[in-house]
């Protein structure tokens, strides 16, 4: 009867790993760049950029290259789809103050990477920047905004549009066709039931689930290449590490921020009580007496 307990349990626990599926942090790390898989990715963008995404390779630069410090904030992952353009993924984890200034740094450095010197301006390729963060990123009330650039009339609120020239032939742009475009996705801030394609994306992206009967573009393959069970003992190993390392560092952050508040309200508490000293001295009471009563030395009371 143990036995057969034993067995019970071994093919629950099989069961479970069949369903789990690696975060997508790693799954760029380590997973993603692999041609077999790339699937995946153009599913993902695919859905994120509302148009059909086809990535033809995976660039390498100083800024998705792995290195120490980048383990748990800087997972980025730099492609080139079928139209030349440049699609910049990073995935952060922890807090980070001038976020912005740092995705707007990555897409100006995307640029002026693949573009050699002496070329003309024509051959400048849009880049798309694509966030997914796991911070709380601002005030608002939605999981992803959108950021693009127009150019508008501040008399007649129309958009400028701009002649330029493709293959010899004059052609009308929206300035929005050529400069980057963002999109940062705020997970922690999805807490709705998955009905689009979108949702489901952002559902696995949250919580690592993906739906059995899923048609959604990138999620099918994701079901079959991401699976944890298909890791061998040792890629399994190094990824629970790295889980937990990372919920070691946010409970490290989380007891930093509560030892923080604590210590401000100490702060404030001493400070207010030094305030009452001084009201006190000003109504000329006794320094043992204005001692007694906010627990301030005498040596303190006689400074203020």
């Amino acid at each position: 009867m143990k036995e057969l307990d034993q067995k019970a349990m071994a093919e629950n626990e099989r069961q479970e790993l069949q369903d789990r599926y690696v975060r997508f942090d790693w799954a760029i790390k380590r997973l993603l760049r692999q041609k077999a898989n790339f699937g995946v990715l153009n599913g993902f963008l695919t859905v994120m950029l509302r148009e059909e995404v086809n990535i033809l390779e995976i660039l390498e630069s100083e800024s998705n290259q792995e290195s120490a410090d980048d383990k748990f904030n800087r997972v980025d992952i730099k492609a080139r789809n079928s139209k030349g353009e440049i699609i910049i993924v990073e995935i952060q984890n922890t807090r980070e103050v001038h976020y912005l200034e740092r995705i707007l740094y990555g897409v100006a450095k995307a640029i002026t990477e693949h573009i050699s010197l002496g070329e003309g301006y024509q051959n400048v390729k849009k880049v798309y920047s694509i966030s997914i963060l796991y911070f709380d990123l601002g005030v608002g009330t939605d999981y992803i905004y959108h950021g693009q650039n127009h150019f508008t009339g501040v008399h007649t609120g129309d958009r400028l549009r701009i002649n330029t020239r493709d293959r010899d032939a004059v052609i009308t742009r929206l300035p929005a066709e050529i400069f980057p475009e963002y999109i940062l996705i705020r997970v922690n801030e999805f807490d709705k039931v998955a009905t689009t394609p979108l949702d489901e994306w952002i559902t696995y992206l949250k919580d690592g689930t993906i739906r059995p009967d899923t048609t959604v573009p990138g999620l099918r393959e994701a079901r079959e290449k991401l699976k944890y069970y298909s890791m061998s003992s040792s890629e399994r190993h190094a990824y629970d590490e790295h889980l937990n390392a990372i919920m070691i560092q946010n409970d490290v952050l989380d007891t930093a921020k509560w030892e923080g508040r604590l210590e401000g309200l100490a702060e404030g508490k001493a400070d207010a009580l030094r305030q009452t000293a001084v009201n006190m001295k000003r109504m000329g009471m006794p320094t043992a007496d204005i001692a007694t009563c906010t627990g301030l030395s005498i040596e303190e009371i006689e400074k203020l």
